[in-house]
């Protein structure tokens, strides 16, 4: 079975359980994921299957958007909820003065990784090692903030619920964080909902119930996504036989025997018949080379 599941993960379990979970019921063992969502987080995840596992890193990454909740007031070792309190502070905020902190974390922002992520640092990954009580130096990394905006408050128990449109690698426990610390009291993040990642949105989401039921009944290849869909923002070209033939066995094609835009890239491939055949890339005026053959399984 190869093709992408837009999954909405639940809460209370790591991305790991869930893409197990979907190759069960799915019946296909080469599968993995685009993108992480800590254990207490819901929504979507990009599952790949099949064939389409080999082109994981070469989704389009896109922005994300979340529905964050947090609580003002206090700060734990993980960033979030489910982590040991290590402060506790008395709230002055306002919900006028966290609209202006939001304000001030749009554009581009100077983001530390949390020391529990799937960040590597030598090889180690961080939440091993803050799972051992070691804190290592991090490198800031720079991500773009394009909305933060406030969609509840409640004052009286120092709770907001924002929407945040940002680019891929964006923490957000470390833009709680460090919205607590520009407010003086802390805050931790107490709900997260992935509602958008890789161009599909949670709309377009199956739940692993959903899945299950499907895989029941037999229809479960019916909720797969084309490969090429999830590609769509790459520019296509369609090849002639002989040409599809060769691209299939990994040699490069004439430019001036294809009709395309000619411009540096990657392109979707498609035989004559309009099958997807992977992504070229011109990276010189002459060759459509390789990148990726697909190989549905």
């Amino acid at each position: 079975m190869t093709g992408i599941i837009i999954l909405d993960k639940p809460k209370d379990i790591t991305s790991f359980g869930a893409v197990a979970r979907v190759r069960r019921l799915c019946g296909e063992k080469k599968c993995g994921h685009s993108g992480t969502l800590d254990p207490m987080a819901t929504g979507v995840m990009t599952v790949l299957l099949g064939g389409a596992t080999r082109f994981c890193e070469l989704l389009p990454s896109h922005d994300k958007e979340y529905i964050a909740v947090f609580r003002l007031g206090t700060v734990t070792d993980t960033l979030d909820i489910t982590g040991k309190v290590v402060e506790t502070n008395p709230v002055s905020a306002t919900k006028a003065d966290v609209l202006d902190a939001l304000g001030s974390f749009t554009g581009e922002i100077s983001q530390l990784p949390p020391m529990y992520s799937a960040v590597s640092v030598n090889g180690q990954r961080l939440y091993d090692l803050a799972r051992q009580g070691i804190e290592v130096e991090r490198q800031e990394r720079k991500v773009f903030i394009y909305s933060a905006e406030l969609l509840e408050a409640d004052e009286s128990s120092h709770e907001y619920k924002i929407s945040v449109s940002c680019s891929s690698g964006t923490y957000i426990r470390t833009l709680i964080d460090d919205i607590g610390r520009k407010l003086g009291c802390g805050a931790v993040l107490t709900e997260l909902r992935r509602t958008k990642a890789n161009g599909f949105s949670v709309e377009q989401a199956v739940t692993l119930g959903q899945l299950e039921k499907a895989s029941e009944n037999g229809s479960a290849e019916e909720l797969l996504i084309p490969l090429e869909k999830a590609l769509e923002i790459y520019p296509s070209v369609q090849v002639t036989e002989a040409q599809a033939k060769r691209f299939s066995n990994g040699g490069e094609l004439d430019l001036n025997r294809i009709r395309c835009a000619k411009m540096t890239g990657l392109y979707r491939v498609f035989g004559p018949d309009g099958a997807f055949l992977g992504l070229g890339e011109i990276s010189d005026p002459e060759n459509l080379q390789v990148k990726r053959v697909y190989v549905p399984r």
